[in-house]
C-alpha cells in the first residue's frame, strides 16, 4: 500500500482526553477516532491489526474443535430473567423496549443465548461434546468509560461456550480451551500469565484470567517466575496456598482472556437437559470462555512501545515494512524504493510504502509512531551503492543489504 493512497489521520500531541500510553497512541497512529465516550470508529490501521488478532483467535478456536455462530446482538429480557441475570447484572445491562412494548437487552455476553440454542436443537448425549463461538461486538453500559479501547462500551469479543454429558468430560472441554488460549497469546508475541481467578457475574466454580503483564495494568498477579503458578492477588491466600509470598513476583496485569467451568448454571434454570446412555433427562454441563479481542490490540501496545510510538510484535503488526524513500525528488531513489515495494509484495510481504513529498525526518517520525517492525531506507548515498539500510523497529539495529536480500 503507498501512504500516499492510505487513510492515516495522524496527531502529533497526544489528546487531552487520553490517559494511558494504549489511548494516546491509538489515536496518534490514526488507528481509531471517539464516536462518542467508550464508542470508537476502527480506521484502516486500526482494523488491520484488529483483523490480525481475529484471524489468529478463529484459527485456534477451530483448531480446538469449537464451531464459529453468530448470535444476536439485541436478545430478549424474557431469556435473561429465565436466569435472574436481568435483575442481578446492573446498569451495565443495557435495558430497553422495541416498537412493540417488548422488552429486550443489548448483549455484554451470551450465556443465556447460547444456552437457548443448545435447548432447543440437542436431546441426547449423542449429540455431545459440543462447542460453539462467535466473535461478536458487546455492549456494557460503563458508568465511567476510560482509557479508549481498555475499558469502552462497545468492544469486540470471542466468546465461546463447550456442553458436555457431566463434570468429568466438562473439565476434558475446560482443559482444551485452555490450551488454545494458551497457543493464542503464544502465538501474537506478548508476555502473559495465566492465573487462577474470580468468577464474578459470570458466575461458576472454577476460572481463570488470562493476563497481558503490563506496567498500566488495573490487576494484580503474583507468579513463580520458575514454574506456572500464578494468581490474581485477590484470590490468594498465603496460609492455603502450591507458594509463600516471598517466593513470588508481583506485577501488574491487562485481563484479555477468561476461561470459567459453569457447570449447571445456567442449563438447570433454563432447563437445557440432556438424555444420558442410562435414560436420565439431567442438565447439560458447560464452559464458557471469552477473549477481548479489541482489548489485545490496547493490551498490546500498553506492553510494546517506547518515547517514539509503537512496536508491534510482528504478528499483529498492520504492516510488516515500512519502506522510507528519504528523497521523493531524486528519480534513482524513487525509482529503487518503488523496485523495493514491489519485490516485497511479490513476496506476500505486507508493505507501507512512503511514497510522498515530505522531509525523511517527518516520514521517520511517523514511521516510528505507527510501530511497524522493519524499515526499508532509501537514500541517494546508499542508491548510489545498490544498497538498501534495514533498521529494526524494536531493537534499532541497522543492516546494509544489496537490493532483494531482506533481514528477515
Amino acid at each position: 500500500m503507498r501512504r500516499s493512497q492510505y487513510f492515516i489521520p495522524l496527531l502529533k500531541e497526544n489528546p487531552s482526553e487520553a490517559q494511558v500510553v494504549s489511548h494516546q497512541l491509538c489515536l496518534r497512529a490514526g488507528m481509531i477516532r471517539q464516536v462518542a465516550a467508550g464508542n470508537y470508529d476502527w480506521l484502516p490501521l486500526g482494523l488491520k491489526v484488529l483483523r490480525k488478532v481475529e484471524a489468529v483467535v478463529r484459527e485456534e478456536m477451530d483448531r480446538a474443535g469449537a464451531l464459529e455462530v453468530l448470535m444476536p446482538a439485541v436478545l430478549p429480557a424474557d431469556l435473561w430473567k429465565e436466569t435472574g441475570r436481568y435483575e442481578k447484572y446492573g446498569p451495565e445491562l443495557l435495558r430497553f423496549k422495541d416498537r412493540g412494548d417488548r422488552e429486550c437487552v443489548l448483549g455484554p455476553t451470551h450465556e443465556e443465548a447460547v444456552t437457548q440454542i443448545f435447548r432447543d436443537n440437542v436431546k441426547s448425549y449423542r449429540e455431545l461434546p459440543l462447542n460453539l463461538y462467535q466473535m461478536q461486538w458487546k455492549f456494557r453500559d460503563e458508568m465511567r468509560p476510560r482509557f479508549g479501547l481498555m475499558r469502552g462500551r462497545e468492544f469486540l469479543m470471542k466468546d465461546a461456550y463447550s456442553f458436555d454429558v457431566d463434570k468429568e468430560k466438562s473439565l476434558e472441554a475446560y482443559q482444551r480451551m485452555y490450551d488454545a488460549y494458551c497457543r493464542v497469546f503464544d502465538r501474537i508475541g506478548l508476555q502473559w500469565r495465566a492465573v487462577v481467578a474470580d468468577t464474578g457475574a459470570i458466575g461458576g466454580n472454577y476460572s481463570h484470567e488470562f493476563q497481558v503483564l503490563a506496567d498500566t495494568g488495573e490487576d494484580v498477579l503474583l507468579f513463580d517466575p520458575d514454574s506456572d503458578y500464578a494468581v490474581n492477588i485477590e484470590k490468594y491466600d498465603e496460609a492455603t496456598a502450591p507458594r509463600p509470598r516471598a517466593e513470588l513476583v508481583e506485577k501488574k496485569g491487562i485481563e484479555v482472556g477468561h476461561c470459567f467451568h459453569l457447570g449447571d448454571i445456567y442449563s438447570k434454570p433454563m432447563n437445557a437437559n440432556v438424555m444420558t446412555v442410562d435414560n436420565q433427562n439431567i442438565p447439560v454441563v458447560m464452559g464458557c470462555y471469552g477473549i477481548g479481542v479489541s482489548r489485545i490490540v490496547a493490551a498490546a501496545i500498553e506492553q510494546c512501545h517506547d518515547e517514539k510510538g509503537i512496536v508491534w510484535p510482528e504478528p499483529l503488526a498492520p504492516f510488516k515494512v515500512g519502506v522510507v524513500n528519504i528523497r521523493h525528488s531524486d528519480a534513482a531513489c524513487a525509482e529503487l524504493a518503488t523496485k523495493v515495494y514491489l519485490d516485497l509484495q511479490a513476496h506476500g510481504v505486507e508493505t507501507l510504502y512512503d511514497d510522498r513529498d515530505a522531509s525523511a525526518g517527518q516520514k521517520f517520525a511517523e514511521m516510528d509512531l505507527i510501530g511497524l517492525p522493519w524499515q526499508a531506507i532509501v537514500g541517494p548515498k546508499n542508491t548510489a551503492e545498490g544498497l538498501v539500510e534495514w533498521k529494526n523497529r524494536k531493537t534499532g539495529e541497522v543492516s546494509l543489504l544489496g537490493v532483494g536480500k531482506l533481514p528477515f
